[in-house]
């Protein structure tokens, strides 16, 4: 997020911090992070927080099992790895993005981490040391009248692949443009200069139309601009769509015919009398909606639905029933807790997301009606879902979490409204399960889950293939990176054709 000097002088009295969504970081000392003499400052950059700095190239990995012979492509998972030590206070989302990627080539898997090389990773590498403060930390006049942005955008959140191109993405700017399979940073990526707002970290890949599907907010208005990309790659609608107030909106979800945006609580304070208050809080009085727009309808053609307050980071999935557009997402009764550092410090080895209260909801928005019907389907706390991209926008019958009270693997059958588990073991914790197929056109259960676990005993990573139809028993292949992966957001999987497309 850029905040202009113009809006700080117009708003000056009443920014003390400039905060997305988190309260004022108190000082919190651990024991040092890699290849630091010194204490930190934050959870943040303790125990498997803490950055890597060494960008590692690595080939023939051990595996333990075997890896599927039609596992071939590339797995990449983004996540904040801070170049310099922070100035001041710093949070999980401030770091500079980092990608890991494990390539997969007959029955035999290599290793590269690459930092993103946005501009604000090299004006901080120029000078040697952190420039920009975190989300937490008081605004610094001096880069404001210096015409510069607070912040960086650090395309540390998240990925996706569309029109033959790999984006990192950071939802307070455009994405960086990433070339794989060398992880090398290309530049930002302006559709030909037609985004003029911020890049969702969560846009939809339409697995049908072949179409991409976003959104941008901003603290400053209660616009949210939504786009539609088509099949190849051209921008080709923007339409702004208004809110009650400038709302933190971190994610929306498709149908085959909708798109529907989360107007939630969490509200952006920017101005007189909000003086010594965080920029953002979560009005619970306010309760939520939920807007249903046609994928290329006008802005005049949303529809509302109500719904008690509560939050959502991501959604599952979303689909049509009859009259009904059914939302599928993680919801929390308000913001969570532990993105506002408070409560006991993590411990060696947990989950980042160690209790969190978010857990696997339903929303059902009846288009005749006009009624919402919002029920709980499972009690375990979870977050970072993932469905089988394929299924994208239609009925799916199963989906996979994380359960971040334990660090283990979630598999919901939505049919037959079950939760199996897959436990990594002691001391292990994974993270966002990202489900491959086994071919285009295999069952929605024949494939694997993968993602990265950490291992404390160890102080080491692995990626882990898990088989999707026997979820609960020990993963096919575990391949042993030869470094520390630190915990990190979301990943995405680059099928071996597509790699193809950039050789």
């Amino acid at each position: 997020m850029q905040l202009s000097r113009r809006h700080f002088l117009r708003t000056s009295g009443s920014i003390g911090t400039v905060v997305l969504g988190l309260r004022e970081a108190r000082a919190w000392f651990n024991e040092p992070g890699e290849g630091t003499t010194t204490p930190v400052k934050s959870p943040f950059l303790a125990g498997n927080f803490a950055p890597v700095h060494e960008e590692v190239t690595a080939d023939h990995l051990e595996i333990l099992g075997k890896l599927p012979a039609e596992l071939r492509g590339m797995f990449v998972r983004n996540g904040p790895n801070p170049q310099f030590t922070p100035t001041g206070n710093y949070h999980w989302f401030d770091g500079d993005g980092m990608l890991h990627g494990v390539r997969l080539e007959d029955g035999q898997a290599s290793y590269r981490n690459r930092y993103v090389r946005t501009a604000g990773w090299q004006e901080e590498r120029e000078a040697g040391k952190a420039l920009y403060g975190g989300l937490t930390d008081p605004v610094d006049v001096k880069r404001l009248f210096q015409g510069k942005p607070l912040f960086k955008n650090a395309a540390n959140t998240a990925l996706v692949w569309h029109d033959g191109r790999l984006l990192a993405l950071w939802e307070g700017g455009p994405p960086t443009e990433i070339r794989v399979p060398e992880l090398e940073t290309v530049g930002l990526h302006t559709y030909g200069g037609k985004l003029r707002h911020a890049f969702t970290a969560h846009p939809k890949v339409d697995p049908v139309t072949g179409e991409m599907l976003f959104f941008g907010y901003s603290a400053m208005s209660p616009l949210v601009h939504y786009s539609v990309v088509n099949p190849s790659g051209e921008l080709v609608r923007t339409t702004p769509i208004k809110m009650r107030r400038p709302v933190m909106m971190h994610d929306f979800a498709v149908t085959e015919r909708y798109s529907i945006f989360m107007d939630l609580p969490a509200e952006f304070h920017v101005g007189p009398g909000n003086e010594g208050q965080p920029m953002l809080q979560f009005e619970r009085d306010h309760g939520s909606r939920f807007g249903i727009v046609p994928r290329h309808g006008a802005a005049g053609d949303v529809r509302w639905f109500e719904s008690p307050a509560c939050f959502v980071f991501h959604t599952v999935n979303a689909y049509e029933d009859g009259d009904d557009v059914v939302l599928l997402a993680c919801r929390t009764p308000d913001y969570p807790d532990m993105l506002q550092l408070q409560g006991a410090r993590p411990p060696a080895g947990s989950n980042p997301l160690a209790g969190g209260t978010s857990a696997l909801y339903r929303w059902r928005f009846n288009l005749k009606s006009g009624q919402t019907r919002e029920e709980a389907l499972d009690d375990t706390p979870s977050e970072l879902p993932r469905v089988d991209d394929r299924r994208l926008g239609r009925q799916t019958r199963f989906a996979y979490a994380m359960d971040v009270r334990m660090g283990r693997m979630i598999k919901y059958d939505l049919l037959r409204g079950t939760t199996a588990f897959h436990d990594y073991g002691a001391g292990r914790s994974g993270g966002e399960p990202v489900f491959v197929p086994r071919s285009p056109d295999a069952g929605e259960e024949d494939g694997w889950l993968i993602t990265y676990v950490f291992d404390a005993a160890e102080g080491r990573s692995e990626m882990v293939v898990v088989s999707a139809a026997e979820f609960s028993s020990p993963p096919v292949a575990r391949v042993k990176i030869p470094a520390r992966i630190p915990y990190g957001f979301h990943g995405t999987w680059i099928a071996a054709d597509k790699l193809a497309q950039q050789a």
